[in-house]
């Protein structure tokens, strides 16, 4: 306790506090017409952040289809075997139920390697720069191979 006291009173009292210091910080940037926040167009893309977007994005997709997919076994009249038939009924292209069938395939099996690669991370390995863009492109080649391969299935 005493050793409490003594450093309070040995404290000494702040020139200014952290609302004056961040007031001079804005008003230094609004006189010198400084942005508020640095905006997404001064930074160098790269395969490492593009691939960090791209996985939170498959992921935060890939929920959501499972998701509406579920909610709408629950709620929709009839069974999946109804719908499979008003698909195949609607006579569309081998094209475009290629490209239907990628649209599903690429985002799964890219968020699997991915996921597979931030493991990795997790247990400390691949740190290193070359390895981490060796890594992302052999993650985005598995992963366009996988979704052809799916496709033919």
């Amino acid at each position: 306790m005493a050793l409490l006291l003594r450093s309070v009173r040995l404290a000494a009292p702040m020139g200014t506090t952290a609302k004056e210091e961040m007031n001079k910080f804005w008003a230094k940037n609004s006189r010198l017409n400084r942005p508020m926040s640095p905006h997404i167009t001064i930074y160098k893309w790269s395969i490492p952040m593009m691939m960090s977007i791209t996985h939170r994005g498959t992921g935060v997709g890939l929920s959501g289809a499972i998701s509406a997919f579920a909610m709408a076994a629950l709620i929709l009249p009839g069974n999946y075997t109804h719908y499979l038939d008003l698909i195949h009924s609607l006579s569309v292209g081998p094209f475009l139920i290629g490209l239907a069938k990628f649209g599903i395939a690429f985002p799964l099996s890219y968020h699997t390697y991915n996921g597979i690669r931030h493991l990795c991370w997790d247990i400390g390995k691949g740190f290193k720069i070359p390895e981490v863009y060796r890594t992302g492109y052999t993650v985005i080649g598995l992963s366009v191979i996988t979704s052809l391969a799916l496709i033919l299935m």
